[in-house]
């Protein structure tokens, strides 16, 4: 993609800092970190969302993700690992990415919280309608 940020990192016409390289995937510190650290790992091949990637190459992204988020692990309390797809969840580069985002017990983030629970029966309901769908 032309305009996609990762892909100009990827080819080296945006500076990034990097941290690790190999041949199917990049990781960079975010330029708007959570907290000091926060890593974003992507495949150099250019994907939207999780939809669109291959499962080899998410594969070798996830790899390299869990590489980064055990070394952060060391110098943090905690380690979130996040794939946003779309918009609504918060993605706004629209090249895959998955954040590894260290936490500090006093970061003030605290865990999430459900902000409504599921209804009588609904949970079930729920459940099967998407089980119905995996292929």
């Amino acid at each position: 993609m032309q305009d996609c940020i990762f892909c100009k990192i990827v080819k080296g016409e945006i500076p990034s800092a990097k941290i690790y390289e190999d041949e199917k995937t990049l990781a960079f510190l975010d330029i708007a970190p959570v907290n000091i650290g926060h890593t974003l790992v992507i495949p150099k091949e250019h994907f939207r969302s999780i939809y669109e990637i291959p499962e080899n190459l998410l594969a070798e992204t996830m790899k390299t993700a869990k590489k980064i988020s055990g070394v952060i692990k060391n110098t943090s309390d905690g380690v979130n690992v996040t794939i946003n797809n779309g918009g609504a969840a918060g993605q706004i580069i629209f090249h895959f990415h998955v954040h590894v985002i260290p936490r500090l017990a006093s970061d003030g983030f605290g865990p999430w919280h459900g902000r409504r629970p599921y209804k009588e029966g609904e949970m079930q309901e729920v459940a099967q309608k998407i089980s119905s769908q995996i292929l």
